[in-house]
């Protein structure tokens, strides 16, 4: 189990992908989940929750949270990131509460939520319409997602829990200068207590736990980034471009220029795939019938039921 803190400049993010394990991360942007097809299961904190295709996730900033996937079929997700300063009113409440529950059922999801998942993952419109059609979208998930979550104060949701603690400090901090001895002191505990839980509970040393953290979040900007190799391994923390090669080689086989390679063409596959399965089925739809209205009508019809 690895921390990863995301840092991404933009302020609004949806990724549409193939349901993958995600390594326990946090970051100050409001994540929202749509479960498209399969399961997953996704942990905030201490707790594990299950999702079937139809659930929404509402993971609140700055809380540590990753994603397992236990089916064998296929899954996928559509992802929304938007940072609180596009949240409007609910700004305060995103920054001081948290849903005790974050996972929202099918069966109570707002026909509104569906709809607003469909068109952001569709839309094309560019430049300031965009943010405007951005915010106003979030803002209506939010309006329509909050009332089904009971939210308590957000230090509820912290541990004192030593191994939560030390997840939680990783991912603060693994692109920092960061040592054993720094990170014993700022947590008041002794460099042996730390040592016995990275080989205890994770089965490795800090510096291995450390390199393999950084390394999680280097393939995620080699991948999803348009970032260069140098500022991906700069951004990950590695202040040697020596050192960030031969643990890449260590752990991938592979170096990082051709990881990027082939992660681009992976994805490319996944699109097409994605791409001719959703007109193979729009097909079977009457051509008179806009994307919009045949998502409202179909989440209308599972409020309903």
């Amino acid at each position: 189990m690895y921390a990863v803190f995301e840092d991404n400049s933009e302020e609004f993010r949806f990724i549409d992908k193939k349901s993958v394990h995600v390594p326990p991360h946090i970051h100050t942007a409001l994540e929202i989940v749509y479960i498209t097809k399969g399961t997953q299961e996704v942990g905030v904190g201490t707790e594990l929750y299950h999702m079937e295709a139809g659930d929404v996730a509402v993971i609140f900033p700055e809380l540590i949270h990753h994603y397992q996937v236990f089916d064998s079929g296929k899954c996928r997700s559509r992802y929304l990131l938007v940072e609180p300063v596009l949240c409007g009113a609910y700004l305060q409440t995103l920054q001081q509460m948290a849903p005790q529950n974050p996972i929202i059922k099918k069966e109570k999801v707002h026909p509104d939520i569906a709809y607003a998942f469909e068109t952001l993952y569709t839309d094309e419109t560019k430049g300031e319409a965009a943010l405007a059609l951005h915010q106003a979208f979030v803002q209506i998930i939010l309006t329509r997602a909050l009332p089904c979550l009971k939210l308590v104060d957000k230090s509820s949701m912290e541990s004192n829990d030593l191994i939560f603690r030390v997840v939680s400090y990783i991912a603060a901090h693994f692109t920092e200068e960061v040592t054993l001895t720094k990170m014993a002191e700022d947590l008041y505990v002794s460099p042996f207590a730390l040592s016995r839980i990275f080989s205890g509970t994770f089965h490795t040393n800090f510096n291995q736990y450390l390199n393999n953290t950084r390394l999680q979040y280097a393939t995620y900007l080699l991948k999803y980034t348009s970032q260069t190799i140098t500022e991906a391994m700069e951004n990950s923390g590695f202040e040697s471009q020596r050192t960030f090669n031969r643990v890449f080689k260590d752990t991938y086989h592979i170096s990082p220029r051709d990881y990027r390679r082939r992660a681009k063409e992976e994805l490319l596959q996944e699109n097409s795939i994605e791409e001719s399965e959703t007109q193979r089925s729009e097909k079977l739809l009457s051509p008179e019938e806009s994307l919009g209205q045949r998502t409202l009508k179909k989440s209308e019809d599972e409020w309903r039921n």
